[in-house]
């Protein structure tokens, strides 16, 4: 267990990953700069596999309070053994010591509709590319969240960029992922594809192109 002070010390001083484990939509409100979201009520162990590919990579841990032994117990039955350290009294405790935070700006999907009627916005899909092809949203970016660090490129500074998966677990995390990378200029969509398909943004079908005799 780390105090405040010593848990940004840890994190200056190491090479360390600052893993946030809460929810989402707490992890959206509030976060401590630089770390990354992957929530362990979601599908936790692959994502952790496939974005942290070092298994040696020290590891300080952000989760609800009475929480951390779970999360340390679950990383390490898939090889992440290096977790140095958590933030004793969670996240509560970086905020009352008032210690620097920040936040990712999430909108409803209704918003989202009224967003893309007034204009064409930058739209960047994190699904998969099979999710992508089944449907997505009229001209958007698919980059999937699995190949994100490798595509680091694509993304751009200049204008602002809307994230959404399926139903809003992945987009938090490719939206962790980007802003620890310095970008800063994105948006969140709440529930994903799956709210989105709620209103009447006009959406693609990926159609398998015949042969002509």
């Amino acid at each position: 267990a780390l105090s405040p002070a010593a848990f940004e010390a840890a994190a200056n001083e190491t090479g360390a990953i600052i893993l946030d484990t809460r929810s989402q939509d707490d992890f959206n409100k509030g976060l401590i700069p630089n770390s990354i979201f992957i929530g362990i009520d979601g599908n936790f162990a692959p994502w952790v596999g496939a974005l942290i590919t070092d298994i040696k990579q020290e590891i300080l841990i952000v989760a609800d309070e009475g929480r951390e032994e779970e999360v340390v117990t679950r990383l390490a039955r898939v090889g992440y053994d290096n977790a140095i350290g958590f933030l004793k009294g969670g996240f509560n405790s970086w905020i009352a010591d008032k210690k620097e935070f920040d936040t990712i700006k999430s909108i409803s999907p209704t918003e989202f509709a009224a967003i893309y009627k007034d204009k064409t916005p930058l739209v960047i899909d994190v699904r998969k590319p099979g999710e992508f092809d089944s449907e997505h949203v009229d001209k958007a970016m698919n980059n999937p969240l699995d190949f994100m660090n490798e595509h680091m490129a694509e993304f751009t500074h200049d204008q602002t960029q809307y994230i959404h998966c399926a139903g809003g677990y992945r987009s938090v995390i490719a939206a962790s992922i980007l802003k620890a990378r310095g970008f800063h200029n994105l948006v969140n969509i709440e529930k994903g594809f799956g709210g989105i398909k709620e209103t009447d943004i006009p959406t693609t079908e990926f159609v398998c192109p015949t042969t002509l005799k």
